[in-house]
């Protein structure tokens, strides 16, 4: 079975174009965790140890729970077909958050008002991609 894949090697996503917000904000919490609300939680508090593949995977597998000895199988289904990258993430989209891809392909989300987010956005090693717009031109 193919398997595709989300990860970017020396990328910095920055916020869609027409991303409602002009700093990174939290996304707000309701009854049940959004994608978003669980996308944050597991990069930000894990910077640099997951690629997007990993994310995107936790984060659907967690929100239809399955368990942990059928993740393998399911990983490998779930990648049989071309899944939306974190250029199509809320946090990217609608919320104004950078995301920072190493040269391991590891992930760590920016805050789009930080220093860190100064360096990495003129440094010119690393390439620069635009989170998807939320509407067509």
């Amino acid at each position: 079975m193919k398997q595709h894949t989300t990860n970017h090697i020396n990328t910095l996503i920055l916020p869609a174009e027409d991303a409602p917000v002009h700093h990174s904000e939290l996304p707000p919490v309701k009854d049940k965790p959004s994608v978003a609300n669980l996308q944050l939680e597991l990069i930000a508090a894990n910077p640099y140890t997951y690629t997007s593949d990993d994310v995107l995977f936790t984060v659907f597998a967690d929100r239809n729970n399955i368990p942990q000895h059928k993740r393998k199988e399911a990983r490998e289904e779930f990648f049989s077909k071309g899944q939306a990258c974190l250029r199509a993430s809320p946090l990217t989209k609608r919320y104004g958050w950078a995301v920072h891809n190493d040269a391991e392909g590891k992930v760590a989300l920016v805050d789009t008002s930080s220093q860190e987010f100064t360096e990495l956005k003129s440094d010119e090693s690393i390439l620069k991609v635009k989170a998807m717009r939320s509407s067509r031109k």
